[in-house]
């Protein structure tokens, strides 16, 4: 188990308010000239030989589907985001960050073909199993189950219900599995290997 202890700890790091404000203003972006100059069409992930361009890797994780969409994934990125950047440091963290986002995407891709994503979920969940990884007895409330759970626990729980969701691909579900599945296996390797890596230097 990991005690997570900072004198500098800060409410709103650096790299987690400035992605805070970017998703915002591209959200708005899209919100507010979609109609006229297709903002989505331009930023989201497209299938493979369905308009997907290389950069839609970094572009789709800062676009989102709608304002409760936006607003889940700002909140969970800030409530442990803010953990690890504060135990990492900027510079580690926003690597962290967008290799998850990437990775996540590269799955989504491969394992779901035929749909259009937007949104920073795949990033996020690789941040959230990184918290559970690195603090696996903090005790977590997730709606809208009323009894704390501790977060080792959480990151089994969703990590399944996605594995559950992409196997299953029921009619009408828009969630991007995958891409939270690529994520969190993304996170959890990364922080493993850091983790692994910090052992050895110090033995």
């Amino acid at each position: 188990m990991t005690e997570f202890r900072s004198r500098n700890f800060q409410t709103l790091p650096l790299v987690i308010k400035n992605l805070l404000i970017i998703n915002t203003l591209v959200f708005l972006a899209q919100y507010t000239l979609d109609s006229s100059l297709g903002i989505t069409e331009k930023i989201a992930l497209f299938p493979f030989g369905y308009g997907f361009k290389p950069y839609q890797l970094i572009t789709y994780m800062f676009a989102h589907a709608g304002w409760f969409h936006l607003i889940f994934n700002m909140f969970a990125l800030w409530m442990f985001g803010t953990q690890l950047e504060n135990f990492w440091g900027p510079k580690r963290f926003i690597i962290f960050y967008l290799i998850c986002g990437v990775v996540a995407g590269i799955c989504e891709l491969l394992f779901n073909p035929n749909a259009m994503a937007v949104g920073a979920s795949g990033a996020i969940m690789g941040v959230f199993a990184a918290f559970g990884y690195l603090f696996p007895n903090n005790l977590l409330i997730i709606f809208p189950i009323p009894i704390p759970i501790k977060a080792k626990w959480a990151v089994i729980g969703l990590m399944a219900f996605d594995l559950f969701g992409g196997v299953a691909s029921r009619p009408g579900d828009n969630v991007a599995h995958f891409a939270h599945l690529g994520g969190a296996v993304t996170g959890l390797l990364l922080v493993w290997i850091w983790n692994k890596s910090k052992r050895k230097t110090f033995y």
